[in-house]
């Protein structure tokens, strides 16, 4: 083989779609995610769907080290009054238990594949000033991290998937 068509090959490879090799620097994480899946894996295998079968979310972490994330039950049932001051005890346990979201900074371990998010607030206000470490990975076009310790608390540990959302106007569905 020709050093031309050697050096040409090794160009290809190194152009490949970023989603064929697994990535994990917080460059990787740049951008806009959308839910696929948030699970509590228990400790005898089973699986529960915290948000229902499709839950719908957004993950964005910004350049500057800044995220913002929120996960819905995608069937939340509306307030009957309309007014969100004057929902019924069981209307505001089914919209607690129907969200999470979280905001603040966000750093990156290479080494260990970690992510760290430093809340600054949290829909769960257990979380608010915390700091959560998720193990992580980033493979064609998903990330997938786990949660050592969900907002549910005991023996579960909870998994969520996400896929880099299509570029704003595009055509492909999310």
């Amino acid at each position: 083989m020709s050093r031309a068509a050697a050096l040409s090959l090794l160009l290809l490879a190194a152009a490949a779609p970023a989603g064929a090799q697994e990535q994990t620097s917080e460059a990787a994480l740049v951008g806009t995610w959308t839910l696929v899946a948030v699970d509590n894996l228990l400790p005898d295998g089973s699986r529960i769907h915290l948000y229902g079968l499709n839950p719908q979310g957004l993950l964005i972490f910004d350049a500057d080290g800044r995220y913002a994330l929120q996960i819905f039950r995608a069937d939340r049932v509306k307030f009957a009054s309309g007014d969100k001051s004057k929902g019924t005890a069981e209307e505001n346990s089914a919209a607690v238990q129907g969200g999470n979201a979280h905001f603040g900074r966000y750093s990156v371990d290479d080494t260990d594949h970690i992510i760290s998010f430093r809340i600054d607030h949290a829909s769960f206000p257990n979380w608010d000033g915390t700091e959560q470490r998720r193990s992580f990975t980033i493979a064609s076009g998903e990330l997938k991290y786990t949660v050592p310790t969900p907002t549910t608390g005991g023996t579960a540990t909870g998994e969520v998937v996400w896929k880099r959302a299509p570029p704003m106007g595009s055509t492909q569905p999310n």
